[in-house]
């Protein structure tokens, strides 16, 4: 049986115009990968509703599970609730249920729930809340859709919420072998091992050491152990 597959769409001008480091897809890639859920592509996009409109739909339509991050704020250009509301054919207002963990936190903090603030709690009609236990402030999922916050911090915790509930199927296990030789020298006999094992997935990453010393982490990717250690052990073999 397959394992279920996923993508990740990161929203915000933040990212794109390099004012803000993005790190959630990584935080992300690496949660998914020992769950058994196959993230198939990351995309960045701006503050642009039919944009993110579109790629919803096309991403949504692609992978079991679409997640995004970003846009769910208090300010004008937080658009992502509307986007995915409108992407997926559903209305969207304040959600009493949103409305009532706002209020509650504020009332907690000593701060006013003014307009700004509520948007956070909009919500598309027949939504499940995604739990946020650092600014209250919910996410949400609809149909294969989960959208969260764009704060680290927050995206993580929500990330650790919502994946439990998730169905996932076999991890993603990796190994790694360390060569002195650069990918040129390898590429023909990496290349005819791939071809021989393709149910194994082979990657070569070049590095450069502050001496000068050079040459290639080779990475060993699958879902049986027997077949990765084979691997590893016939890496060793050729380049070791």
């Amino acid at each position: 049986m397959r394992n279920p597959t996923a993508a990740m769409l990161v929203i915000g001008d933040e990212i794109l115009s390099g004012r803000t480091r993005e790190g959630n897809a990584h935080h992300l890639a690496g949660a998914l990968a020992p769950l058994g859920i196959d993230l198939r592509e990351i995309r960045v996009i701006g503050d642009d509703h039919a944009g993110i409109v579109a790629a919803v739909r096309e991403l949504a339509g692609r992978v079991d599970h679409l997640f995004t991050s970003g846009g769910i704020g208090p300010t004008h250009d937080d658009i992502t609730a509307e986007a995915v509301a409108e992407a997926m054919g559903a209305a969207i207002g304040v959600r009493d249920d949103a409305r009532a963990i706002l209020e509650a936190h504020y009332a907690r903090t000593g701060q006013e729930l003014n307009e700004a603030r509520l948007r956070m709690a909009r919500v598309p009609e027949g939504a499940e809340l995604i739990a946020n236990p650092i600014s209250a402030a919910p996410g949400f999922s609809i149909g294969n859709v989960h959208v969260m916050a764009g704060v680290p911090a927050i995206f993580e915790a929500m990330v650790a919420g919502l994946l439990p509930g998730l169905t996932g199927g076999a991890p993603l296990l990796s190994g790694s072998v360390m060569v002195e030789r650069g990918e040129g020298e390898i590429a023909a006999a990496l290349g005819a091992l791939a071809a021989e094992r393709p149910e194994l997935s082979f990657g070569s990453y070049p590095f450069t050491r502050p001496d000068g010393r050079h040459g290639t982490n080779l990475v060993v990717r699958g879902q049986e152990p027997a077949a990765v250690d084979a691997a590893l052990v016939r890496l060793q073999e050729l380049f070791g």
